[in-house]
């Protein structure tokens, strides 16, 4: 079922289409590095095959699971007698992000020279993941999860291609058949991901000829949680995950975020928002905050579910019993808009930079010192908005809940 050419690819319209970037690249004829950057079954393999075959190209495919440095340098040599045959060499190190630094930089004298053109897949963020002088020679294209249409789509094609026919009811009659909400639930279970709904579906077939809802549970071995992670579900939860610990309501927020990790909510999306509470909400009541939720962030992606579960509980429990505070961020949002209304007011001469003798002249950084706890008496916001107070902090820091 893997598509051949850019316009059978489906759910992935941000980067195939006219003016978009894999078509752009394609009608140039010309290889780019790239680094396809999502989560798992949403066709970077297939889109770098696509890719090799558009280019004409020798497409050689290792895993950085399995592959060492003697498979590397085997590609390399490969490489050097396709150039001498005017063939260009398609290297597509799936799951690049498991190779170390070492071992990343062992392309980079052969990506640069152009004897190879690298396509990276990864599941993780590649700014992380992969290194610096590697990733500034490529493109990173965003391969986004599939939604349910598109897996849809999938489906219908595979049961078309069995000849296995869609039917509203199900009937003992005719040759093999699928319901049409056996096939919707396969969408539901795939959570974005095609390669595990096409298993499902294998698994589904191979039991019987008549599939239906009940058939795909036995072949899965699982359940819809009754969550998308997309639909209003997702935002629902996480709302009141964040409200909950706004209200210092820890049974409640405990339960909510039981909730997202039950329905597998990717748990740094859910470590990721309470960063961001720690500063909008706890702010200046309780410094450590942030801390503590960017270490729990960091861990979250070293270990790994299941065990990140506590990580994420602990934290959570912190959050809500902390005394909370908006001061630091009624007074970013304030600062914001004051910018986005004003942005033409130039700077106070006397706060400017004076590299020059004539800007000295001009009293560009006029009084100025540099030493720690040097004040002037003077404004430093531009005259039209001095008397603005941007951060106003409050004499209660909040109340922790009891």
């Amino acid at each position: 079922m893997r598509p051949k050419k850019l316009s059978d690819v489906v759910g992935q319209e941000k980067i195939i289409g006219e003016g978009k970037i894999l078509t752009e690249i394609v009608r140039a004829k010309e290889p780019v590095n790239l680094i396809f950057w999502g989560p798992p079954g949403t066709g970077k393999t297939t889109l770098a095959r696509i890719l090799a075959h558009e280019f004409e190209a020798d497409f050689v495919e290792i895993s950085a699971v399995t592959a060492g440095k003697k498979d590397v340098e085997e590609v390399v040599e490969r490489a050097k007698v396709n150039w001498n045959l005017k063939t260009r060499t398609v290297l597509f190190v799936d799951e690049i992000h498991r190779f170390n630094k070492a071992q990343q930089d062992a392309f980079l004298p052969h990506v640069e020279s152009g004897l190879i053109t690298l396509i990276g897949a990864t599941t993780e963020n590649p700014s992380f993941e992969v290194i610096s002088p590697l990733l500034s020679r490529s493109r990173v294209v965003v391969v986004s999860p599939l939604s349910k249409e598109a897996i849809l789509e999938v489906l219908n094609r595979a049961v078309k291609a069995e000849g296995v026919k869609v039917v509203k009811k199900m009937t003992t009659a005719g040759g093999a058949k699928i319901s049409e909400a056996a096939l919707d639930y396969l969408a539901e279970l795939s959570g974005g991901d095609a390669r595990s709904a096409l298993g499902d579906l294998e698994l589904a077939l191979s039991l019987t000829n008549k599939v239906d809802v009940d058939t795909v549970k036995e072949a899965a071995g699982r359940k819809v949680p009754g969550y998308d992670k997309k639909g209003d579900a997702h935002y629902d939860n996480i709302s009141a995950f964040i409200k909950s610990m706004r209200g210092s309501d820890t049974d409640a927020a405990l339960y909510y975020l039981a909730r997202m990790v039950e329905a597998g909510e990717d748990p740094k999306f859910i470590a990721r928002r309470m960063v961001i509470f720690a500063s909008e909400d706890i702010g200046l009541a309780g410094n450590g905050a942030l801390s503590l939720a960017t270490a729990c962030f960091q861990a979250v992606e070293r270990v790994g579910m299941p065990e990140s579960g506590l990580i994420l509980a602990h934290t959570c429990v912190a959050l809500s019993k902390s005394k909370k505070n908006r001061d630091s961020a009624d007074a970013w949002f304030k600062a914001m808009g004051l910018a986005h209304k004003t942005m033409g007011l130039p700077v106070p001469t006397w706060l400017r930079n004076a590299p020059t003798k004539l800007m000295k002249e001009l009293g560009f950084g006029k009084g100025q010192k540099w030493e720690s706890g040097f004040h002037l008496d003077k404004n430093y916001l531009p005259d039209e908005i001095k008397d603005e107070k941007i951060f106003i902090r409050t004499p209660d820091l909040g109340k922790e809940d009891s």
